[in-house]
């Protein structure tokens, strides 16, 4: 995250708590976090996790999307189109904070890659190649279930 992302977010922090008439005192005991690491937040010295932006979005009564995507956690969704990966990720009530965060995290690794990746085509398995200079193995066969023989069924008297 940047510095200016992280200042960025202090700022909106201490408007959303000055436009909710609340101290620092009063938001950080509504949002169960330490008043000294919420001043800390808001200046732009530490960078929250999405757990405590969703306890802060509590205590501000504001939705943790929005902080989410002042932190730089989550992209908003381009001209109210189809909803990001990162969005519905946020959005998925099934989710604890801790599968969001982690989720999050795992799918920017695979995202924020330097160069795509391409895909590799199948390859044999070591049962099927042969070494060099040498003939393929014969395929595996199972053998077959051995043929039921009926049973004689006795008339009834």
């Amino acid at each position: 995250m940047t510095p200016s992302l992280v200042h960025d977010l202090g700022s909106y922090l201490r408007e959303q708590r000055m436009m909710a008439q609340l101290s620092l005192r009063q938001l950080s005991e509504r949002a169960g976090i330490s008043n000294p690491y919420l001043s800390q937040i808001e200046r732009g010295l530490k960078k929250p996790s999405a757990e405590i932006l969703q306890q802060i979005a509590r205590g501000l009564q504001v939705s943790a999307e929005s902080l989410y995507v002042r932190a730089g956690i989550l992209e908003e969704a381009e001209h109210g189109g189809t909803p990001t990966v990162l969005t519905a990720i946020a959005q998925d009530p099934r989710l604890t904070a801790r599968q969001r965060e982690v989720l999050v995290e795992v799918y920017r690794s695979f995202v924020d890659t330097a160069a795509p990746t391409q895909p590799h085509p199948p390859t044999a398995r070591p049962a099927d190649r042969a070494a060099p200079g040498r003939k393929a193995p014969a395929p595996r066969r199972t053998p077959a279930a051995p043929a039921a023989t009926p049973t004689p069924v006795s008339p009834r008297t």
